[in-house]
Order: C-alpha cells, then sequence, then structure tokens
C-alpha cells in the first residue's frame, strides 16, 4: 500500500489513497481539487523516498469535501475572591478532504 507524509497548515499527516482527512482550513472551494507539493517521505511497497526536507517531484493530490467548524470549546478563567469570571468560545475551522492519489 503506498502512502505518504504531508505537511499542511503546520501539522504533518501521513496519508494513503482513498484516506479522509481534517486538515487547517484551505482557501478551498467544496468539490476543488488542491495539490501538496510538500511531500516528506512517499513508502512503497517495494521502494522508500525520503526528502531533505522534501522529496523533488512528489505530490499529493485531494478533493475538497467540506468545509466547517469542529465542535465549540469553553474557554473559563476565574480569580477567587476578586469577582472575577470570563467565559469564551472557540469554533476552529477544517477542511474535510479526500486523498485521491500519490505521484512520487
Amino acid at each position: 500500500m503506498k502512502h505518504a507524509v504531508i505537511v499542511t497548515g503546520g501539522k504533518q499527516y501521513r496519508v494513503a489513497e482513498g484516506d479522509v482527512i481534517y486538515v487547517e482550513k484551505l482557501d478551498a472551494e467544496e468539490g476543488a481539487t488542491v495539490t501538496f507539493d510538500q511531500v516528506l517521505c512517499v513508502v512503497d511497497e517495494d521502494r522508500t523516498a525520503v526528502g531533505t526536507p522534501v522529496v523533488e517531484g512528489a505530490s499529493v493530490t485531494a478533493k475538497v469535501e467540506k468545509n466547517g467548524k469542529s465542535a465549540k470549546v469553553r474557554v473559563y478563567k476565574m480569580k477567587p475572591k476578586k469577582g472575577y469570571r470570563r467565559t469564551q468560545g472557540h469554533r476552529q475551522p477544517y477542511t474535510k478532504l479526500t486523498v485521491e492519489a500519490i505521484q512520487a
């Protein structure tokens, strides 16, 4: 099985063809195709290519399934005996991708 390690949004992801991954929000519409050229490693059944820092000529193609927001995270701050209480919410945006092809 062929898989690769890509970099997007400051994070590394190990992907194979057909995988569904959630990455930091990308500027792409639903149904669009995105290409990642920062491929750190490509592993095939009989061959392994490790880049320094990236593999030359390698790319990963993925289709954008959805842009959305994750579940809300509550941030609560309090200082005892001072009457200080603050509640804040945060929803991190994401892009859902389906990996279509790995070229190496």
